[in-house]
């Protein structure tokens, strides 16, 4: 299976590394859960960090653009070869089995990486996405609450000099009279 790190990141092929890191940050700001709050956005998440992972690492971009060049001829040879009916047929059949299963939209299963070091990288990278993803999601629910518990504080301290400003008003009455 291959995935189109460029496209995750929405970045072209040739894109330096300072352009690389910029995507990363800005896809990472989109699809924060602070950004998208009663919207799970793990599985993004996690493939923007695998994406991430893979292309700013020299060596893993070098091995990675040699399958992505040999993955795009891949994509050019099957478009050149459908008929626009198998093509449609083709389509249809994929929506029916994206429904059926929550399968990336960058992922493709009809090619398979031939550099076995690239693939043991790309898997490394998932799990470690994975995991970035879910410290990020432990993170946020830990702010969530710290803030939800300082605001519960404040409330309580408020609550307490607002009853001993009424005392003390109340004191300062009672003597005047």
């Amino acid at each position: 299976m291959f995935k189109d790190y460029y496209k995750i990141l929405d970045i072209s092929q040739n894109a330096t590394d300072e352009e690389i890191k910029k995507a990363f940050r800005e896809q990472a700001i989109k699809w924060h859960p602070d950004r998208n709050q009663g919207t799970d956005t793990t599985f993004r998440m996690q493939e923007i960090n695998e994406a991430y992972l893979i292309l700013k690492d020299k060596e893993a971009r070098i091995r990675y653009d040699i399958e992505y060049n040999k993955f795009k001829q891949h994509q050019e040879r099957q478009h050149r070869n459908r008929s626009q009916n198998e093509k449609a047929k083709e389509e249809s059949q994929t929506k029916n089995q994206e429904q059926k299963q929550a399968k990336s939209e960058y992922e493709y299963s009809d090619f398979k990486v031939d550099d076995d070091l690239l693939e043991k990288w790309m898997a490394n990278a998932k799990r470690q996405s994975v995991e970035l993803a879910k410290q990020t999601i432990r993170d946020f629910k830990g702010v969530t609450k710290a803030a939800a518990n300082g605001c519960l504080n404040g409330v309580v301290q408020l609550i307490i000099w607002v009853v001993v400003i009424n005392l003390i008003v109340l004191l300062f009455r009672t003597c005047s009279n």
